[in-house]
């Protein structure tokens, strides 16, 4: 088995050799801005691994990682754009730098590029990696509307913000996962089992994204900290702080969260107090673990031997022990 950094120099380098067309500027530029941004390359790395964890030669799945790259980052250009978000990996958005229409061109054309990676495999495996692509893409649309009908829905269970981040974040790792499996064409009973791993990595992942929004150091996350209070979104943190708050603390947290016309380091400052205050932030980090926790139960269903889990497990706690 190879390390992490080898899977992830690996797809860099193949990242780096795609011959992409220079004309019109406009249109690819932006897609090569993004992708060059960088990241933890999390779900390429997870499809490379996937691969050789079911016994194939990791390379074979370097074009569906690519794919499963292209098809993130047109996703993330099109997210941004719907937060109105500033930055992205610590630099200028693509839809500020270019112009909302440019991003939103580029966007799709990545998405299109992203089936044109899989056309390398044979016809077997390219049919099965796109039903996958698709599958997820609608997932992610139903999570994004979610998210978006959020901000004007009164009442938002956790229950079923847990269930957007699971079809918005959650599902594209599965996915990740899946893709390398189906490289490595190995059983069905361990494709459904590495596709729940992902999911609940997901999940725990995304938590831990929320909790970083508001938590985090902004040197090393990489996107506005505070960014999801200033936009008034219902996140975990903030249905768990209305759940536990009590009659002055609820009109705190509403007042902030009806408003945009606050100072946003004051507003910043006081719901953070209030996520503490209340429990929420003590909540989502027990939430955080018990999906950890249950991304690793999955591995038992896997049929392969104890040190190719343990490469899954090892990669697993390395993405929960990123930098905030």
């Amino acid at each position: 088995m190879n390390s992490l950094e080898t899977y992830s120099k690996a797809f860099d380098t193949h990242l780096k050799a795609y011959q992409w067309k220079n004309n019109p500027k406009n249109l690819y530029e932006p897609a090569q801005y993004i992708l060059q941004l960088g990241g933890k390359r999390v779900r390429p790395v997870l499809t490379l691994l996937a691969a050789e964890v079911f016994g194939e030669d990791y390379r074979k799945a370097l074009d569906a990682a690519l794919a499963v790259e292209f098809f993130h980052n047109f996703t993330l250009i099109h997210d941004d754009i719907m937060d109105e978000a500033p930055l992205r990996r610590g630099s200028q958005t693509v839809h500020l730098r270019w112009s909302r229409d440019i991003a939103i061109l580029s966007g799709d054309t990545l998405f299109s590029l992203a089936y044109g990676c899989l056309e390398s495999y044979d016809e077997s495996i390219m049919s099965r990696l796109t039903k996958i692509i698709n599958r997820t893409a609608v997932k992610i649309y139903e999570g994004q509307q979610m998210d978006m009908d959020f901000e004007t829905q009164k009442k938002v269970s956790i229950e079923e913000y847990k269930e957007m981040i699971r079809r918005k974040t959650a599902v594209l790792l599965g996915a990740a996962l899946e893709m390398g499996a189906v490289v490595a064409n190995t059983s069905e009973s361990n494709k459904k089992a590495v596709y729940d791993f992902g999911i609940q990595l997901g999940l725990a992942f995304q938590l831990l994204d929320d909790y970083l929004d508001a938590f985090g150091n902004p040197e090393t996350f990489g996107k506005q900290v505070g960014g999801d209070i200033l936009e008034n979104k219902k996140t975990f943190l903030y249905l768990k702080a209305l759940e536990n708050a009590d009659t002055d603390q609820v009109e705190q947290i509403k007042n902030f969260f009806l408003h945009k016309n606050f100072d946003a380091t004051k507003k910043i400052d006081a719901v953070k107090n209030l996520f503490l205050n209340t429990g929420a932030a003590a909540s989502i980090l027990k939430e955080i673990e018990k999906h950890t926790l249950a991304a690793f139960d999955s591995l038992e269903q896997i049929d392969i031997p104890a040190n190719r889990k343990n490469q899954l497990r090892s990669f697993g706690e390395s993405l929960m022990g990123r930098s905030n």
